[in-house]
């Protein structure tokens, strides 16, 4: 792998997790990814991106639509070849793994 390819993916890592942030739980007034929902983001040479997530619950509300709106907004980007979302509940979402950002907006500090 050339440095100009690690750039590459960094920079799109960079773009995904821009994306991300434009995502909201229509429960909570915070993206997912300050909510701590976007667990790791993976990017392969030839720009095919999994994201792991989780949801605030298995019965979370938008338990269908949510990882489809995050594949569909990532593949989006024009360097994204492919995105696929794997939704795990291993280890199950808390509040402790929101951001300082999400617990001040939620008056949690």
């Amino acid at each position: 792998m050339s440095e100009e390819t690690t750039i590459d993916t960094t920079e799109l890592g960079d773009k995904i997790v821009r994306v991300l942030k434009t995502i909201y739980d229509p429960e909570i007034p915070v993206d997912i990814y300050e909510l701590g929902l976007i667990y790791d983001v993976f990017v392969n040479e030839d720009n095919d991106v999994k994201i792991l997530m989780t949801l605030t619950s298995p019965n979370c509300p938008v338990a269908e639509t949510l990882p489809v709106e995050v594949e569909e907004k990532v593949k989006s980007l024009d360097a994204v070849k492919d995105a696929e979302v794997e939704i795990t509940f291993d280890p199950p979402w808390s509040q402790e793994l929101m951001s300082e950002e999400a617990k001040l907006e939620l008056g949690m500090l």
